[in-house]
């Protein structure tokens, strides 16, 4: 694709990111991004949702949307935050922290939805963390993508991403570059989600319909880049378990 020049201001932050993330990128990658020219805004606030592969994927997703001439604004864990230089940078840079299970997560929706009303893009990875499915597809998502749509009407872009995982495996820490491996993204129509935004009262019915239709969306466009289908049955860490409990801990 062509890439599209940012139109928005870039404060210092998002700058030292783009000089330090963009040729790391360039030097040890090669990227695919497809559909990219009729399906990602140009302007106006929307929701981002990617399906999660790597603790690597905010960086690879990053470049996507910034190829495509928008400054991308992340949900992120809100341990992040803690360390005081990171939290100072993640800040200056217009990211939002997460305060999963505390009264802080209401503060995390708002300051989504405000961002989406100032006209920014926000990236979410609906299933919240790495998919723990064998094969790697997307998990059961969870509302926060389809709760911000629903409240403000902007649009949802599915993006379907492949390769980060090759780059950093999930729950690993040593990084292969070499030889270079290829990051795909494809960007989908957004989803529709107007009947849904048009009940009232918003009943957790709506937003799981609505959450359903977003997961979908992304499993399409990662089943045209793998060239196969996804199991019917969608995985549930809270069914079938977390099968990276242990790497987890001594990772």
């Amino acid at each position: 694709m062509k890439v599209r020049k940012v139109q928005e201001k870039r404060n210092w932050a998002i700058g030292v990111a783009v000089a330090i993330i963009k040729p790391t990128l360039l030097a040890t990658t090669k990227r695919e991004w497809a559909n990219g020219e009729k399906n990602f805004p140009t302007e106006g606030g929307f929701v981002i949702a990617l399906n999660h592969l790597s603790h690597i994927d905010p960086i690879t997703s990053a470049l996507v949307v910034y190829d495509h001439g928008r400054i991308p604004r992340y949900l992120a864990k809100s341990g992040l935050f803690n360390n005081k230089v990171l939290g100072f940078f993640l800040r200056s840079a217009g990211q939002i922290p997460v305060y999963r299970e505390t009264a802080g997560a209401a503060g995390a929706f708002s300051a989504a939805v405000a961002a989406v009303r100032r006209g920014q893009c926000v990236i979410i990875y609906p299933e919240a963390t790495i998919t723990r499915d064998p094969d790697l597809w997307p998990m059961r998502g969870k509302s926060g993508a389809a709760r911000i749509a629903l409240e403000t009407g902007c649009p949802v872009v599915p993006i379907g991403q492949w390769g980060a995982q090759e780059i950093l495996p999930p729950y690993t820490k040593k990084p292969h570059v070499f030889p270079r491996k290829k990051i795909i993204a494809r960007i989908g129509p957004p989803v529709d989600l107007t009947d849904l935004a048009a009940k009232q009262p918003r009943t957790p019915e709506v937003v799981n319909e609505a959450t359903d239709r977003i997961m979908a969306a992304i499993t399409r466009e990662v089943e045209q880049i793998r060239g196969k289908e996804a199991p019917d049955e969608r995985y549930d860490m809270r069914i079938h378990g977390d099968r990276f409990k242990d790497r987890k801990n001594i990772a």
